[in-house]
């Protein structure tokens, strides 16, 4: 599974060998970040509606989306995604890390995490209007981090970006998708974001 959204530039690092595990957390984010970015088109959703499970809480979490997913047309999505996080003046969630945090666009979240990602060798990619600190583009960075395609595949590393600029609110903003009164397709996909990133928790706990 591996899914784009084009919203960052990366540095010029070469990837080294990943592992089954990393592999597998990078494609999660990566399909989280597709579908957060902008409205998934018919590749995306067959992407979503191919996802197998496990009897595991987050296999099932998959396998509910990938049964909407099958159901879903990408005008529908679209739709639905507009009133989401675009709408008439603004959607019914605004997916940025400095308003999560502090109630106001452009604040000091977004100021820290333009440091960090400075010192990754990322950039906004040319074009793109959106703020660094979006959800899609910080799962991004996850996805290339756990990669190795920046910081060398550096646990302590990737557990102190996802510290510093996830932790603090993406399990609450997913919750609120999950809750979301327009989420249709997206219900499911918050509880996928939501569980993975209590998974992403547990894990970096252990490095304690």
């Amino acid at each position: 599974m591996s899914l784009s959204a084009p919203t960052l530039d990366e540095g010029g690092i070469a990837a080294g060998a990943v592992d089954e595990v990393d592999a597998l957390r990078a494609a999660t984010y990566r399909l989280l970040a597709r579908f957060l970015a902008a409205p998934p088109d018919t590749a995306a959703l067959e992407v979503a509606r191919g996802l197998g499970d496990d009897a595991s809480e987050f296999g099932r979490a998959l396998a509910v989306f990938a049964r909407v997913a099958r159901a879903t047309t990408p005008e529908q999505a679209a739709l639905e995604y507009h009133d989401l996080f675009i709408g008439v003046g603004r959607g019914e969630l605004v997916p940025y890390a400095s308003f999560y945090r502090t109630g106001f666009l452009n604040e000091k979240p977004l100021a820290e995490l333009r440091d960090d990602l400075a010192e990754l060798g990322i950039a906004r990619a040319p074009g793109n209007p959106e703020p660094e600190d979006h959800i899609a583009a910080l799962c991004e960075v996850m996805a290339g981090l756990a990669e190795g395609r920046f910081g060398e595949g550096d646990l302590a590393l990737q557990q102190r970006f996802f510290h510093r600029h996830l932790a603090p609110w993406a399990a609450r903003f997913f919750g609120d998708l999950e809750a979301a009164r327009a989420a249709r397709l997206y219900q499911p996909l918050g509880t996928v974001g939501r569980l993975f990133v209590e998974i992403e928790e547990a894990g970096f706990a252990l490095l304690r």
